[in-house]
């Protein structure tokens, strides 16, 4: 963590994605995404999916822990990803490969709690975006 003064005057410790939300924008040029290890900035459609799911976590009350919620706040919001989380990512739905295919789980008028928490994590579409990605990721991991 980087210590950096805030414009009111208070220093606090930022994490990555906190700093460089300081700047205008800073993921225009890739290099400095991956200088930073940050080369994974999910797709506009896995950001809606994760929004819908906080957006139907919030109508219907339930679904998703703490982490899922953190998780779908930073993909709603397109917040570059480091590697290490693609594999966390992957990793969930790996595990929770069964909430997608549960009957009527995608019930629009009732949804289930683990239908709205795959939405949290990004769907289908951010399933697939982890995979795809999965060779570089894996990389730069066994890289390090």
């Amino acid at each position: 963590m980087d210590v950096l003064q805030n414009q009111t005057g208070n220093i606090k410790n930022l994490d990555v994605p906190e700093i460089m939300s300081l700047f205008d924008d800073p993921w225009t040029d890739p290099a400095d995404r991956d200088a930073l290890g940050l080369g994974f900035v999910p797709p506009p459609t896995f950001a809606a999916i994760a929004a819908d799911g906080l957006a139907l976590r919030t109508r219907f009350g339930r679904g998703g822990a703490a982490v899922g919620i953190a998780r779908a706040e930073g993909l709603a919001r397109r917040h570059p990803l480091q590697a290490a989380e693609m594999r966390v990512i992957a990793g969930w739905f790996a595990r929770h490969s069964k909430i997608q295919r549960a009957a009527g789980s995608a019930d629009p008028h009732r949804p289930s709690a683990g239908w709205i928490t795959w939405q949290l994590w990004g769907g289908d579409a951010g399933r697939a975006r982890v995979e795809s990605e999965r060779k570089h990721w894996a990389g730069i991991l066994q890289s390090r």
